[in-house]
């Protein structure tokens, strides 16, 4: 443990949302201490950390400032620009470093770095213009899916073009100069695999997730995956090679398509805790924000055998159109936890907390999860009775 940031330490966080939040709860269990940077006040992860600093990513002189007081930089998602990052890394080691930032916040990097390594990917062309629009839809075939080649998250900034004469609308609307197209892949299941690195390059990674969408955002988690072990392993393998190419020191998370003809084809990356990990909080020895904590403050790694099945479904803004949700009927199921993240308003799509239910099989679990998130819309005075 020779260079281990010991707890008592501060640790930055470039970024303030609940991934942060969440990872602030595991730092301050073990005894640092955590100071968070981003535009806004009164965030998910300023009311647990115990300083919020407010201030532009782009004063670099704030930046400086931040880095200057605490052992060690990371941060809670990908989009931190990179003068940030490496205003910050001047003060103190930022970890994963800037580099890693550099390949997986860039859709059109991080798929010619994959493709270059030989990590199996989705075919795909790079787009700068409709004409080049036009010759990858004639090389890669229909449907096909564009994308913007940066800043986009939740489904945002790509569409799905099913016909030549849908090419020109979907170029003119992710409104950029710079995108990627991506061939259409036929899939049976979407799956991720979170996994750390250390500084001493050991490595653990978590049992696969499976995971299902709605309107392009992540809406059940259900681990183990419903992949077969030898699939479970490959994915655990091809995770190891990504963190060791980009040398990572921290966490990332590899989202893959499981092909009907059983292959893994790498769909995106996440150089941090992932939403498909939040199940990891309650259903693993350690949580994928204490490993997290772990591997940028060069502790040991930390087991992630999963204790129990689990499922994970998230609570988006949605749920408060009615009025606020009936968190008591939720509560009434023993084996599911509520995770909130404080955020201050509600809107549709955006995640504003998220429920774990526990169970001997993975099936019953997710029933359970469901039953539970159903049931936050439920009115004690429309029956009386809490659900059973």
């Amino acid at each position: 443990m020779s260079g281990a940031i010991l707890p008592g330490a501060a640790i930055g966080v470039l970024g303030s949302g609940q991934l942060g939040r969440m990872f602030a709860i595991a730092a301050r269990r073990m005894g640092y201490r955590v100071h968070t940077f981003s535009p806004d006040s009164d965030t998910p992860t300023g009311q647990v950390a115990d300083v919020e600093i407010q201030a532009a990513y782009d004063d670099l002189d704030a930046v400086a400032a931040f880095a200057r007081q605490v052992a060690v930089v990371t941060f809670e998602f990908e989009n931190v620009p990179a003068p940030t990052a490496a205003a910050a890394e001047k003060f103190a080691p930022v970890r994963p470093g800037g580099n890693v930032l550099h390949v997986t916040q860039h859709r059109l990097r991080e798929k010619r770095f994959l493709d270059g390594a030989g990590f199996p990917v989705t075919p795909f062309r790079a787009v700068h213009s409709a004409a080049d629009l036009t010759r990858a839809l004639e090389e890669l075939g229909y449907p096909a899916v564009l994308k913007t080649a940066g800043w986009g998250y939740d489904g945002k900034g790509q569409v799905r073009i099913d016909a030549p004469a849908a090419a020109n609308s979907a170029w003119e609307s992710i409104r950029t100069d710079e995108g990627i197209l991506e061939a259409f892949v036929p899939f049976d299941c979407e799956v991720s695999v979170v996994a750390a690195r250390g500084s001493d390059r050991s490595f653990v990674a978590y049992p696969a997730i499976e995971n299902a969408h709605s309107r392009h955002i992540l809406d059940i988690s259900t681990c183990p995956a419903g992949i077969s072990e030898r699939l479970a392993r490959a994915a655990g393998e091809i995770a190891r090679g990504v963190l060791e190419a980009l040398d990572v020191v921290g966490v990332l998370c590899v989202e893959f398509f499981v092909t009907k003809d059983g292959r893994l084809l790498i769909n995106e990356l996440a150089p941090r805790p992932h939403n498909s990990g939040h199940l990891t909080i309650d259903a693993c020895t350690t949580s994928q924000f204490e490993q997290q904590l772990r591997s940028i403050c060069g502790l040991p790694l930390g087991s992630t055998e999963l204790l129990r099945p689990a499922a994970m479904a998230n609570l988006l803004g949605d749920l408060w159109e009615p009025g606020e949700p009936d968190w008591s009927s939720a509560c009434a199921f023993p084996d599911v936890k509520l995770h909130l993240y404080g955020k201050l308003q509600a809107r549709p799509g955006r995640k504003m907390g998220h429920l774990t239910a526990l169970a001997a099989e993975t099936a019953l679990a997710r029933e359970r999860v469901l039953q539970a998130r159903q049931a936050l819309t439920f009115r004690r005075g429309e029956s009386g009775q809490l659900p059973s």
